[in-house]
């Protein structure tokens, strides 16, 4: 699947999912305003129910008394008029409040979460309250019902006002919005992983057809020479001589060990994925393996005027280890810093020993790693780039391979670079790792 395809599947969804979001905020915001309607319904049909009850009980509001109205700006007055315009209407407020904590409290489960007052509609001003300090709140409430046994159009009303109305709604509706949201969080962070998925499988899809084409570029190369080399020792003028026939069987020896080489280096792939391996660990010398190691690249370093300084300052300097996979460890390293350096490369080795273990320092001046591929330089088939597929040979299982048995022997590897400047590789031995492994 090419990078066209996945950017459109890519984009086509998110629409979707904004769409689905969207979609699902405006039903959130629907349900709401419904439940809101539901309420004041609801309210209105209890506020019916009170003043039906309260008047059954003799509320009489007799013709030709007018109310005295509650100013809330007269704090003299306050109680006066109230109790005068109770008594003259006949209205029982221990009675009203009992029903109203009837209708509220107990039927529809307010908890006593309201005010109520009583209002006269002519003059915009409240007779009475159960709480005075909601007073503009009650003239402008949008719950109220009119006493029908009131005379001379005095046009009296009973409000409630609920001070945490959204509140209530809310709470009654938590439950789905909780559960939608959660469904509509999974919806959200599964897309988020499939695409994450989706972009690490092209990019892996890439990095094998990476590997395929390097190791076919690897391969062709030995078994071109080892071609060139047998067709050679059919030559008669070749036969004739020992020192060319010997020449040619070397060459053809050595690329066959270095085809040798890479083919097991291919199936330590899932070898090493499995972590299906045995070390066979033994005591060994840490600074004559890695004076092996460099004396074997002594030559290719030459070749570029570049050298290898050895710091060996370890003490001491013996580990149970395996010794194979140790030089092979110190090998890929060094390989590692010898590809990645400039003309000459300048190598340095260094050891250091603590209380628990060995440290190993491999560096070079070469061209360093940016934060960015640092993160995945450990990574299977991961290949640094240089811009050119094959200027670098390998298959990237080189740090992959070092990081896995450097862990299996119990220590850790850590990585300082900076680009254009080198870089510095710092692996960790424990002296005695004794799991079995």
């Amino acid at each position: 699947m090419n990078k066209k395809i996945i950017s459109i599947i890519t984009f086509v969804s998110s629409l979707s999912l904004i769409g689905v979001i969207v979609i699902q905020l405006l039903w959130a915001n629907y349900a709401l305003k419904l439940r809101g309607e539901i309420f004041n319904n609801r309210v209105q049909v209890f506020l019916e129910e009170v003043i039906s009850k309260i008047t059954d009980e003799g509320c009489s509001f007799r013709e030709g008394c007018k109310p005295c109205l509650l100013d809330n700006n007269n704090e003299n007055n306050h109680n006066t008029c109230a109790k005068n315009f109770v008594k003259i209407h006949n209205i029982n407020m221990i009675k009203l409040d009992s029903i109203m904590e009837s209708e509220f409290c107990n039927r529809m489960k307010v908890n006593k979460d309201y005010v109520y007052g009583i209002i006269d509609g002519k003059s915009k001003r409240l007779i009475t309250c159960s709480n005075k300090s909601y007073y503009n709140e009650l003239l402008n409430t949008y719950h109220t019902f009119p006493f029908p046994c009131v005379k001379n159009n005095e046009n009296i009303y009973l409000g409630i006002f609920f001070p945490n109305q959204q509140t209530y709604i809310l709470n009654r509706m938590i439950f789905l919005l909780i559960v939608s949201s959660l469904f509509l969080l999974v919806v959200i962070v599964s897309f988020i992983l499939t695409v994450l998925i989706l972009l690490r499988q092209k990019k892996l899809s890439e990095m094998k057809s990476d590997f395929v084409n390097n190791m076919t570029h690897e391969f062709k190369t030995p078994i071109s020479t080892i071609s060139l080399a047998s067709e050679m020792l059919t030559k008669t003028n070749v036969l004739e001589s020992k020192e060319k026939i010997l020449q040619y069987a070397n060459i053809i020896f050595d690329e066959n060990t270095r085809l040798k080489t890479q083919v097991e280096q291919v199936l330590q792939i899932s070898v090493l994925d499995k972590r299906n391996f045995k070390l066979l660990k033994k005591d060994i010398d840490v600074h004559e393996i890695i004076e092996n190691v460099v004396s074997n690249f002594q030559l290719v370093v030459q070749q570029r005027n570049g050298t290898i300084n050895l710091e060996l300052k370890a003490e001491p300097y013996h580990i149970l280890a395996d010794p194979t996979h140790f030089y092979h460890i110190i090998s890929n390293l060094i390989d590692n810093a010898i590809k990645y350096s400039f003309e000459e490369p300048i190598i340095t080795i260094t050891t250091k020993s603590n209380n628990i273990g060995i440290i190993v320092y491999i560096s070079d001046e070469g061209i360093g790693i940016s934060a960015e591929n640092a993160k995945y330089i450990y990574k299977k088939l991961y290949r640094i780039s240089t811009g050119n597929v094959h200027n670098v040979k390998g298959f990237g299982l080189g740090l992959f391979y070092v990081k896995t048995m450097v862990e299996a022997h119990g220590g850790n590897i850590k990585l300082k670079s900076e680009l254009k400047k080198g870089s510095t590789f710092e692996i960790f031995f424990p002296f005695n790792h004794n799991l079995n492994t």
